[in-house]
């Protein structure tokens, strides 16, 4: 079943609004996503108000007004059918305007991010074909792939001289010795966070030559990478690098890379205000990026193991991004779920290995439902809130359905 009818009933209900009022989530996806449709109201001279956030409840969802939400929502089923909602997890949601790839029996783990299908929305209200590089931040900060229809915007990109292509090292930053020693995605154990070894590695390259042009520079990397990696994340060093020609950060990796950290830290507005093309805080924008990282790379020294793939930490902003370091970029195969304390509840974030077969997000879901919290996501990457004197409960609950 195409996502057509769906992205075309959307476009046309939008396009005859005198006003929308937009939330976003506070990651890349959900930033590019809301961007590429905030774009498409301003050239149909329908005025907008974008709001970013980490999570929103359904009543925090104003009913006096049209609202769209941006990569959140399809797992209320309380909202009012008015509401329109874009979103590519597990749906609930029933009302009219839903975009969604589950919907529609495409894989919304791997081929389809809220930001492609935002996408689809604003190609049905004009000529927004500019805006496919914005589409590929989902692809990036969700660690999708580039097939089904996110392939399909990738080559529509390519063919209108929107996104150009090349071989090359991966990591995001603006100079080598920043791209290795913040990298967190990949995570590269005895490299990330480590001055001495990065600045000795990017010494080694000749200083007017690139990554791609010394090929033993890739293998003095890897060799400096500690046994502690995954091969997955080895092989993301290096690959198909996507030039975004009319964004004002044109590598795709690094333009992913600051929007997630402005937004995850709280600065979503000035994320929003790159994705729209506002070139005026790059400077602001890229310290938050490194800001961000060190916190990342800070945190994951001090994750505390509970012992089963069950973590302990204190700052709720990074959870996201350690677990998925810990699941996707160690040579481990089992779920991991990192639990944060916030006062009278406990926010857990819950991921997967690609191998693992599970649907977690179902698993958060019904576990979370048990203990009288709630939550959700993808079959891979999901998140709950949950009272703080139920965990060891939601963990028996999870670990009697992992069985199951």
């Amino acid at each position: 079943m195409p996502l057509s009818p769906s992205a075309e009933k959307l476009a046309d209900h939008l396009q005859s609004l005198d006003f929308v009022e937009v939330y976003a989530h506070h990651d890349a996806d959900g930033i590019a996503a809301a961007s590429i449709l905030c774009t498409a109201l301003s050239r149909c001279h329908i005025p907008f108000h974008l709001r970013i956030l980490p999570t929103i409840t359904a009543d925090q969802v104003p009913s006096d007004r049209p609202v769209l939400l941006c990569d959140f929502g399809s797992s209320f089923h309380d909202l009012g059918d008015s509401v329109m909602v874009i979103d590519h997890h597990i749906p609930l949601f029933t009302g009219e305007f839903h975009v969604n790839p589950r919907l529609h029996g495409i894989d919304g783990d791997r081929e389809l991010s809220t930001s492609g299908a935002a996408y689809f929305v604003a190609e049905k209200m004009g000529d927004n074909r500019d805006l496919a590089g914005l589409a590929l931040l989902g692809v990036i900060g969700d660690r999708q792939e580039y097939s089904g229809l996110n392939r399909e915007i990738l080559n529509q990109g390519i063919g209108h001289g929107i996104i150009s292509t090349r071989r090359g090292c991966t990591l995001p930053g603006r100079e080598l010795f920043e791209r290795l020693f913040l990298s967190t995605d990949p995570y590269l154990p005895s490299v990330t966070g480590s001055e001495a070894v990065c600045r000795e590695l990017a010494a080694s390259l000749d200083a007017d030559a690139s990554v791609e042009e010394d090929p033993l520079f890739l293998s003095r990397l890897v060799l400096s990478v500690g046994d502690d990696a995954s091969a997955d994340a080895i092989l993301r060093i290096y690959g198909d690098v996507y030039a975004l020609e009319r964004e004002v950060v044109p590598d795709a990796p690094s333009l992913a890379a600051v929007v997630d950290a402005c937004g995850k830290s709280g600065h979503g507005g000035l994320a929003a205000s790159l994705c729209l093309g506002d070139s005026s805080g790059i400077s602001d924008a890229w310290d938050h990026f490194r800001t961000f990282r060190e916190r990342v790379i800070q945190g994951l020294q001090s994750v505390a193991s509970l012992g089963g793939g069950w973590y302990r930490l204190d700052d709720s902003v990074v959870a996201s991004d350690i677990a998925d370091i810990l699941s996707h970029d160690r040579p481990y195969h089992d779920p991991v779920f990192v639990l944060v304390d916030d006062g009278a509840i406990c926010r857990v974030s819950a991921r997967a290995p690609p191998e693992n077969g599970i649907n977690l997000g179902e698993i958060v879901k019904d576990a979370a439902t048990f203990v009288g919290g709630s939550g959700g996501g993808h079959n891979r990457r999901a998140g709950a809130t949950i009272p703080q004197n139920s965990v060891d409960a939601f963990r028996e609950a999870v670990r009697e359905a992992s069985l199951s």
